[in-house]
């Protein structure tokens, strides 16, 4: 690879590290090309983008994006796998399910909104992360239960009143 070819490949790393917010380190050295494949199809479909670098060339590429990746780049030994994803805990879980086959990938280290991760043992911590989308959800409907309940005691409450009055008029 000659030096311009490596001036543009950390020019584009550089670029996509500043733009992505979620981003997870991982070895997946020792995995043959079927297995490989396998992964890169589950990462596809959990949007998720995988690519493997060479550690010089992230490290310079982490120096120059506009973020602190804190120790990440002390893990940038062996082979290093990025992926890029939207959600916080998507590369976490791929990588759980797919350790149910494989003994790889194994996780090195995450950025995740401007927190570090690293280390294999944190991987369960990145799959209990909940997702922007889980956490609204969530709000929401701790917001919708007094006001369910609410009406459900007035409607209930209502017609044990009317009963009461009915029975008596009746009388």
């Amino acid at each position: 690879m000659t030096k311009e070819e490596k001036a543009v490949v950390i020019e584009d790393l550089t670029k996509q590290l500043a733009e992505s917010s979620i981003i997870y380190l991982a070895d997946i050295s020792g995995l043959n090309a079927q297995v490989t494949s396998d992964l890169r199809r589950a990462c596809f479909k959990s949007n998720i983008k995988l690519s493997v670098v060479k550690n010089t060339l992230l490290a310079k590429a982490m120096d120059a994006a506009e973020k602190d990746f804190g120790e990440l780049p002390e893990v940038l030994k062996g082979n290093t796998s990025l992926m890029f994803s939207e959600t916080g805990n998507g590369p976490a879980k791929v990588i759980k399910n797919f350790r149910k086959k494989s003994e790889k990938p194994l996780l090195k280290g995450a950025f995740i909104e401007e927190a570090i991760y690293v280390g294999d043992d944190k991987l369960d911590t990145l799959v209990s992360i909940k997702s922007k989308e889980e956490m609204i959800g969530e709000i929401i409907g701790l917001l919708q239960s007094p006001a369910k309940n609410v009406i459900s005691g007035l409607k209930s409450g209502g017609g044990k009143l009317a009963g009461i009055i009915k029975t008596l008029s009746e009388r």
